[in-house]
């Protein structure tokens, strides 16, 4: 009878505990507060309840997997830092145009692939920037691709035996009950026939999550101007040239201060192409370059095609071809953006000639806006500056941003929005791919823990400039940490009042009549409902050893059940709270906890009809 108190106790506390967690996902649903302060006032709560001490509340944030989620951070935006998030994107793009369709299909292959080797967390980390590039290039509603994002990530975890947490859980209580252990590529074949599934889906409910409204944004044009849009409002259309410089030309080994083009002949410069390293790069010019042989030149020219054509005759140049989309493909070389003078300066009622511009700030002016209209002159820079003129610049984006840093002259009024696709350290491409295959083949091989693999890539993302500590501080999103760390205490806060012990105990009574399909399903459904509130890694440690008892028990072979276990514990789509897959994409794709509940319910039954299906094939019962 003394046993009484206490069991009374566990049951008030176990009611307590699920009320708060009833509390929490009812917060969740209405989106009136923000995710991560619920998951803060949870915390407290708990605490406040008893049932759990603020050690053991508070144990989230020493956990090595927020840690992890926080370095995987910072690995993506060095992706993003060195351009090769957005060559992902443009290969998508290049493959699948701007159709949704094949965009979805693309993105989930590939994160299928790359996460049946690695972390999923850390596939989601690498592609929530490319998903990003592509929603904004392609007028794409992000929402429609984030979800499948997300969902191609938790599949991926079906793909082999090390692709994700649960399924080393599952088999590790295998071994534990002195049976033999799934192969590599065992659950591969359920995998394949849900991934198939959730592509299906996935189109078919690509709409689901947006408006009419919202879809209409997307495809507007951004409110910052392109390069393409200051061609055009400059007037500049027509204007740009390219010419090669031929053998014997009268350039060559010159200066381009020694030979006055742009005095004499009206010619400006911009840039050269120019061979280096088995590849032609699009260099900015300045008063010292000197001009070889097969350069390639990007001239201004304002005056008539005669004029230009003799101006070819006269300095041996060929002609070469200028596509319309020429300065947007070589935005990662040559940027363009709109300058004003500051009220302080001193250089009001000077020409661009007295102040020996390019010379002084390594840019070319080749435009003026005055009196709400592009000045259109053939000698743009005898043109005495004036308080409201506002000039478009044209060089290298690093010596854009001196002008405003460095000088009291001038202030960049706006980068126009192709410069989101340049990446500032694109020079350190190569290392980041280095340091990224490093963490990967330390995370497949398991020499060191996730955690530490991904901490040795971060160290190395530093150590070859790849990302800077203003840039890795500033990556880290620190809301969805919170989130996930805030729903931590609810597994422990269950186990340690007996919640989960009930269940399993009064599923392990009900089911003995029923046929090995209906155990099935319920060992499906147990998952699922757990995986509501409890990481997918904590559920395969708490369902793995009740579904394998239940079939010794029950007489069944142990691998069916086993394998239910793996599949329902990364098919876990319901809420955004018991994964961090999940919590990540979350902030960028702009989603509501309801959103997921819409998506991920008829998700779940598909995947419970493939586990049905499929699981008794290969691992009869």
């Amino acid at each position: 009878m003394a046993l009484l108190p206490d069991t009374l106790i566990m049951h008030g506390q176990l009611i307590t505990v699920s009320m708060l967690l009833l509390a929490v996902i009812i917060l969740f649903s209405f989106s009136k507060i923000r995710m991560d302060v619920i998951a803060i006032l949870a915390i407290t709560a708990i605490i406040m309840t008893g049932v759990l001490s603020p050690t053991e509340a508070l144990s989230g944030f020493s956990d090595p997997n927020i840690v992890l989620i926080a370095l995987l951070f910072i690995i993506g935006e060095s992706l993003v830092r060195t351009g090769i998030s957005f060559q992902m994107s443009e290969y998508i793009l290049k493959i699948a145009g701007k159709n949704d369709i094949r965009i979805i299909v693309l993105i989930m292959l590939s994160v299928a692939l790359l996460g049946s080797v690695m972390s999923s967390t850390g596939v989601v980390a690498i592609f929530i920037p490319v998903v990003i590039s592509i929603a904004s290039r392609s007028g794409i509603h992000v929402k429609k691709l984030m979800m499948p994002l997300c969902i191609a990530a938790l599949i991926s975890g079906m793909m082999t035996l090390v692709a994700t947490a649960p399924n080393l859980v599952v088999n590790s209580e295998l071994e534990r009950a002195n049976i033999t252990e799934f192969g590599f590529f065992s659950i591969t074949p359920i995998g394949i026939g849900v991934l198939l599934i959730g592509l299906i889906y996935c189109i078919i409910s690509r709409n689901w999550l947006i408006s009419p409204k919202q879809a209409q944004q997307a495809q507007q044009s951004p409110s910052r101007r392109k390069i393409t849009d200051l061609i055009r409002d400059y007037k500049l259309t027509g204007r740009a040239h390219r010419a090669q410089i031929l053998t014997g030309s009268p350039l060559i080994g010159r200066t381009l201060n020694s030979l006055h083009l742009r005095s004499q002949q009206g010619v400006n410069v911009i840039g050269i192409e120019r061979w280096r390293k088995f590849r032609k790069v699009l260099i900015p010019v300045n008063g010292a370059t000197e001009f070889i042989e097969n350069d390639v030149l990007l001239l201004d020219f304002a005056h008539s095609e005669a004029d230009y054509r003799q101006f070819l005759t006269t300095n041996s140049l060929e002609p070469k071809v200028l596509r319309g989309e020429y300065f947007s493909d070589q935005v990662k070389e040559v940027g363009m953006a709109e300058v004003a003078l500051l009220p302080e300066s001193s250089l009001y009622g000077k020409t661009l000639n007295e102040i020996d511009f390019r010379s002084q700030y390594f840019l070319t002016v080749i435009g003026i806006w005055r009196n709400h209209t592009a000045l259109e002159t053939d000698n743009l820079f005898e043109e005495k500056l004036e308080v409201s003129d506002t000039l478009l610049v044209c060089g290298d984006w690093g010596s854009i941003r001196k002008l405003q840093t460095r000088t009291n002259d001038f202030v960049v009024l706006d980068f126009p929005a192709d410069i989101d696709d340049v990446a500032p350290a694109s020079s350190q491409a190569i290392p980041a791919l280095i340091n990224l295959a490093i963490m990967i083949v330390l995370m497949v091989s398991g020499i060191v823990p996730n955690v530490v693999a991904a901490l040795i890539a971060c160290l190395l993302m530093g150590i070859t400039r790849c990302i800077d500590m203003t840039s890795a501080y500033k990556s880290i999103h620190w809301p969805s940490l919170i989130l996930i760390i805030g729903m931590m205490p609810f597994a422990l806060a269950l186990n340690k009042t007996g919640g989960i012990a009930l269940v399993s105990e009064l599923l392990k009574s009900h089911l003995y009549s029923y046929g090995p399909y209906i155990v099935l399903t319920f060992i499906f459904l147990l998952c699922s409902f757990v995986g509501l509130f409890l990481t997918n890694t904590a559920t395969a440690i708490l369902i793995a050893p009740i579904a394998i008892n239940i079939a010794l028990d029950f007489g069944y072979s142990p691998y069916p059940f086993a394998m239910t276990v793996a599949i329902a514990t990364s098919a876990s789509f319901i809420t955004p709270v018991s994964s961090p897959v999940k919590t990540m994409i979350v902030a960028p794709g702009g989603y509501s906890f309801m959103d997921f509940v819409k998506v991920g319910i008829p998700l779940t039954i598909l995947v419970l009809l493939v586990d049905l299906l499929l699981v008794p094939v290969f691992f009869p019962f």
